[in-house]
């Protein structure tokens, strides 16, 4: 695909996808919501980590209503089903890690998008602000599923009500995201988060990912079930033999990814 609304790198395993409407605060179109959806589902291919931020000074600011009577001539729920549903089962489903680099504001779906990550990491001076009831909406694009799951319902309820914003610190204090980080060390923090990850075993990763979010499904024995077999998976992986071996022999492990 040629991307127009994003850019996509990959180096040194780390696929990095950034938004690119700068000017728009990287408000979501239609043509961006299908280059994210490709970019994440190349980046599994491509990569042993995707990294997602966002160029200029916001994250994300949400679905861009700038060529809409306050957005009334969307078919909203067309939209969520066809755009944005895909969207974010491409970056939750993603084999790799991935990693939210909020380097600003991240609002409306522009905080869905984040908070799909498995990782999120935001600069102190950013924020998230479920502002939907502001223009008489819900909170859509997954964010009424994954916010009672990370700061749970009473946070979540508030948020979704009074749609208050809500800074970095407070996300990371509430465990909304993984951490808050000064300004000044943001880019050297993700990038270090990012770079960790892609030297990491990718086979265990990828299991992580699914037994934690299977844990919100599973009766406690369902849940035993799968932890046995997502190890016995990691089990037959080479990253497993290497890094037994490596804690036998007293060194860092250095491994493959398979």
């Amino acid at each position: 695909m040629d991307y127009q609304t994003i850019t996509y790198s990959v180096e040194n395993d780390i696929a990095t996808l950034t938004l690119s409407r700068a000017d728009k605060m990287n408000a979501l179109t239609t043509q961006m919501r299908a280059e994210i959806t490709h970019a994440a589902t190349q980046a599994g291919k491509d990569a042993r980590v995707l990294v997602l931020t966002g160029a200029g000074n916001a994250f994300c600011s949400g679905q861009d209503l700038g060529n809409r009577a306050a957005g009334t001539s969307v078919d909203m729920e067309r939209s969520l089903r066809d755009e944005y549903a895909p969207m974010l089962r491409a970056i939750v489903n993603c084999p790799i890690p991935t990693i939210a680099a909020v380097n600003g504001p991240a609002a409306g779906a522009g905080a869905s998008l984040a908070l799909a990550a498995d990782v999120v990491i935001a600069t102190e001076s950013a924020y998230f602000l479920q502002a939907f009831t502001r223009i008489g909406l819900i909170p859509d694009a997954g964010g009424t599923y994954v916010l009672p799951r990370t700061m749970g319902t009473a946070k979540a309820m508030g948020a979704a009500l009074f749609a208050d914003k809500i800074s970095a610190r407070q996300a990371d204090d509430w465990g909304m995201i993984w951490e808050a980080v000064p300004d000044a060390d943001f880019d050297a923090n993700w990038r270090g988060k990012a770079a960790h990850l892609a030297s990491g075993p990718t086979t265990a990763y990828a299991q992580v990912k699914n037994v934690i979010r299977g844990s919100w499904d599973n009766t406690l024995e369902e849940q035993l079930t799968l932890e046995a077999q997502s190890q016995g998976t990691c089990g037959k992986s080479r990253d497993f033999q290497e890094g037994v071996l490596a804690f036998t022999e007293k060194r860092p492990a250095k491994f493959e990814g398979r």
